[in-house]
């Protein structure tokens, strides 16, 4: 979501940020703003701003030129306030001398604001973060840092900040409390850069700092110092970040959406490489760091997401349950942090996030671990806040994901999933054998996969018939539930369609109401132990007018092969993707609900990389 970058050194500021927010727009974003210090004789500071696109921004310094070798920018995702050009980052002090840019959430924002107010101090905008820049301004001190130090007392949420004063034009003092910030090292001489996503300074340098919660920095433009909430020097490892994290150019596709679900034989490759033991029929997860102890002392699994990684989960659960035997339960990583987390022993949480940065899912992390479980993570970003924090991880090995809507990161979640259950399977019951057979499963997916996107230009055609439709149901029942919800959330976040997603049977509890001709109802019905169930909630929904596209395997239907009856006699369109064995065909049926919503979207018209309202990666509550 909203995205920081600052530097400092012997370079013209504003180019350098604008090449950063533009690394930053994959994530979301309404508004966006920068900030620099100028020079001896020159306005000092020279705040731009707008409610828009970085590239509108760049057209208004262009005719508003700034100058000055120090700054700060930000892309916002509204929170407080409207997205508006007084809303938007950054925000200045009343006398116009500091500049500040700040992620997350001041939670006492409206206290604050009600005492500045009453000391005199004029606020123009309707944000949380407005209230910070003014405690700054009257907040003791010789130095910025130590101002910003003395305001964060009063402080109580999330920040990621950085903070510039036209009186010290060259520094940038930045601070974290539960959002992601890093310092980048250039090579010497280039000055010092500061960023929440390293996408904005991979260009400049391939080192980082990671700072921990409750660090302060100061950057200036021939190094950095770091102090922890109590002014102690502290010294934190340097990091590298992967040379890939920008995920190049579109590669001739008109998104990058559409590119991510073609590059899914590659991901899910790359996920699998190195993992499977063929000969042990087991998995290598070198990451894990569980000890034999604690795995044989392990009575529960506790899965944690949100969204697309909530549905993981979900599929995860069949996975694990079934080829461990160890009871697992799924939780909105959003809800979970709030509820009384009981202490169990033997408890494993599983922290699932794309970016590893996700704040709700990093602070039920958190909470499970208050409650005495061990932590695993499953991200795709390497040194991310999830991964840092754990006791193990296991990373997918995705590669960059651009598009808002996630894809390959998710199907390469299912693959991890399953691998960790059959890694704790072959160290429980599962036979070697049954390991073998499962492995042997698992590396021909890739070709599968391939084979699945052959399905494309029928799709295409399917979604020019139906992106009139006003409203959408997806059903699925077993391990293919979690996809008829991932497929309706793909309608809702790509297309902004009105879509649903239910287990099959639970259509006559309620939701039959809402059929009829007008309705489309997409279900997800490969050949399975579920397959007849499945058929039944089909033949009600035909009964009382339903348009259905189902989502098979190509060993039912058609020509009533597989024991399934022929589908072409139920159903408007069917779309068949390869035979699988069940516990894998999730990763197959998912991909032509991933085209769907994408072409549906194209063809409304639609912004599909970046859909409104929507960030990537939400690091606040």
């Amino acid at each position: 979501m909203c995205g920081i970058v600052g530097y400092v050194g012997p370079q013209q500021a504003a180019p350098l940020l604008l090449q950063g927010l533009s690394r930053l727009e994959y994530r979301g974003y309404d508004s966006a703003g920068l900030a620099v210090v100028g020079s001896e004789g020159a306005a000092r500071l020279q705040v731009r701003k707008l409610a828009g696109r970085i590239s509108a921004l760049a057209s208004l310094v262009t005719e508003l030129p700034v100058a000055g070798a120090c700054g700060i920018a930000h892309t916002r995702w509204a929170t407080h306030g409207a997205p508006t050009q007084s809303n938007a980052h950054p925000h200045c002090d009343c006398r116009h001398e500091l500049a500040l840019v700040h992620n997350g959430v001041i939670e006492n924002a409206d206290v604050l604001r009600q005492r500045l107010e009453w000391a005199g101090h004029d606020f123009v905008t309707e944000t949380d973060t407005e209230a910070l820049v003014h405690l700054i301004e009257e907040a003791p001190g010789e130095t910025l840092e130590a101002r910003v130090l003395a305001a964060l007392e009063h402080i109580e949420g999330t920040y990621g900040l950085a903070v510039v004063a036209a009186a010290e034009p060259d520094k940038v003092v930045v601070a974290r409390q539960g959002t992601p910030m890093m310092i980048g090292i250039p090579a010497q001489g280039t000055g010092m850069f500061v960023a929440s996503d390293p996408a904005a300074i991979l260009e400049h340098t391939r080192s980082v700092v990671h700072l921990n919660d409750g660090d302060v920095a100061v950057l200036r433009p021939g190094g950095y110092e770091l102090f922890d909430a109590d002014s102690r020097p502290r010294v934190r490892q340097v990091s590298d970040i992967a040379a890939d994290l920008l995920g190049g150019e579109l590669a001739g596709y008109p998104h990058f959406m559409l590119k991510e679900i073609h590059e899914q034989p590659d991901t899910t490759r790359a996920t699998l490489r190195g993992r499977l033991l063929f000969t042990e029929g087991s998995a290598r997860l070198d990451d894990l760091n569980l000890s034999a102890s604690a795995l044989a002392g392990l009575r529960r699994i506790v899965l944690l997401g949100c969204s697309s990684s909530w549905h993981a989960a979900l599929v995860g659960r069949d996975i694990i349950e079934s080829l461990a035997e160890v009871p697992v339960q799924v939780e909105y990583a959003s809800e979970y942090r709030y509820r009384r987390a009981l202490q169990e022993p033997g408890t494993l949480a599983i922290a699932i996030s794309q970016s590893g940065e996700t704040g709700d899912t990093l602070e039920a992390m958190r909470a499970a671990r208050v409650a005495g479980a061990r932590v695993l993570g499953i991200v795709n970003v390497v040194g991310s806040s999830i991964a840092r924090e754990a006791d193990g991880v296991i990373y997918l090995h995705a590669g960059p994901e651009i598009g808002v809507a996630s894809t390959k990161a998710f199907t390469s979640q299912l693959l991890a999933l399953t691998l960790f259950g059959l890694y704790l399977g072959r160290r429980r019951d599962m036979s070697p054998a049954d390991g073998r057979e499962l492995a042997s499963h698992l590396a021909a997916l890739p070709g599968l996969v391939a084979e699945t996107l052959t399905l494309e230009p029928q799709i295409r055609t399917l979604a020019a018939e139906f992106a009139g439709a006003g409203s959408w149901v997806c059903l699925g029942r077993g391990a293919n539930l979690p996809i008829a919800l991932e497929g309706a959330l793909k309608l809702k976040e790509i297309s902004r369609l009105h879509a649903e997603g239910y287990p099959g049977a639970e259509m006559k509890h309620g939701p039959m109401a809402l059929i009829d001709s007008d309705m489309v109802v997409v279900v997800v019905v490969p050949q399975d132990a579920m397959y007849a169930k499945t058929l039944s909630d089909m033949q009600q929904i035909r009964a009382r007018d339903g348009r259905i596209v189902a989502i098979t395997s190509r060993d039912s239907g058609g020509g009533g092969g597989g024991g399934g009856g022929n589908l072409g006699r139920l159903v408007d369109h069917q779309l068949r993707v390869p035979a699988v064995i069940p516990l894998l065909s999730p990763v197959l049926t998912v991909i032509p609900l991933q085209l769907l919503a994408y072409h549906i979207a194209v063809l409304r018209g639609c912004d599909v990389d970046k859909p409104r309202h929507l960030a990537k990666s939400y690091s606040l509550e």
